[in-house]
Protein backbone atom coordinates (compact mmCIF):
# COMPACT_ATOMS: atom_id res chain seq x y z
CA UNK A 1 0.00 0.00 0.00
CA UNK A 2 3.19 2.36 0.82
CA UNK A 3 4.38 1.95 -2.49
CA UNK A 4 1.02 2.29 -4.27
CA UNK A 5 0.71 5.87 -2.71
CA UNK A 6 4.12 7.00 -3.25
CA UNK A 7 3.04 6.14 -7.04
CA UNK A 8 -0.01 7.70 -6.89
CA UNK A 9 1.75 11.43 -5.41
CA UNK A 10 4.52 11.61 -7.85
CA UNK A 11 1.95 10.82 -10.76
CA UNK A 12 -0.04 13.31 -9.89
CA UNK A 13 3.70 15.47 -9.54
CA UNK A 14 4.30 14.46 -12.86
CA UNK A 15 1.15 15.15 -14.90
CA UNK A 16 1.47 17.38 -18.13
CA UNK A 17 5.52 17.69 -16.91
CA UNK A 18 6.84 18.21 -20.60
CA UNK A 19 4.34 20.85 -21.08
CA UNK A 20 5.26 22.83 -17.65
CA UNK A 21 8.84 21.74 -17.44
CA UNK A 22 7.98 23.49 -13.46
CA UNK A 23 6.25 22.44 -10.70
CA UNK A 24 2.33 23.02 -9.72
CA UNK A 25 2.98 24.66 -6.68
CA UNK A 26 -1.37 24.25 -6.05
CA UNK A 27 -0.94 20.37 -6.68
CA UNK A 28 1.84 20.31 -4.71
CA UNK A 29 -0.10 21.99 -1.60
CA UNK A 30 -2.99 20.59 -1.64
CA UNK A 31 -1.23 16.88 -1.75
CA UNK A 32 1.00 18.14 1.15
CA UNK A 33 -2.31 19.06 2.70
CA UNK A 34 -4.04 16.38 2.56
CA UNK A 35 -1.32 13.70 3.68
CA UNK A 36 -0.50 16.17 7.07
CA UNK A 37 -4.51 15.96 7.53
CA UNK A 38 -4.93 12.19 6.90
CA UNK A 39 -1.95 11.68 9.27
CA UNK A 40 -3.18 13.83 11.99
CA UNK A 41 -6.79 12.11 11.82
CA UNK A 42 -4.39 8.54 11.50
CA UNK A 43 -2.82 9.67 14.91
CA UNK A 44 -6.19 11.44 16.71
CA UNK A 45 -7.72 7.47 16.00
CA UNK A 46 -4.44 5.37 17.16
CA UNK A 47 -4.95 7.85 20.40
CA UNK A 48 -8.11 6.96 21.17
CA UNK A 49 -7.85 3.16 20.53
CA UNK A 50 -4.74 3.03 22.95
CA UNK A 51 -6.79 4.97 25.23
CA UNK A 52 -3.73 7.38 25.59
CA UNK A 53 -6.10 10.67 24.91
Amino acid sequence: MRKFGMKAVFALLTIDRAANKRLDWDRVILIFSTAVTVGLVALYAFGKATSRW
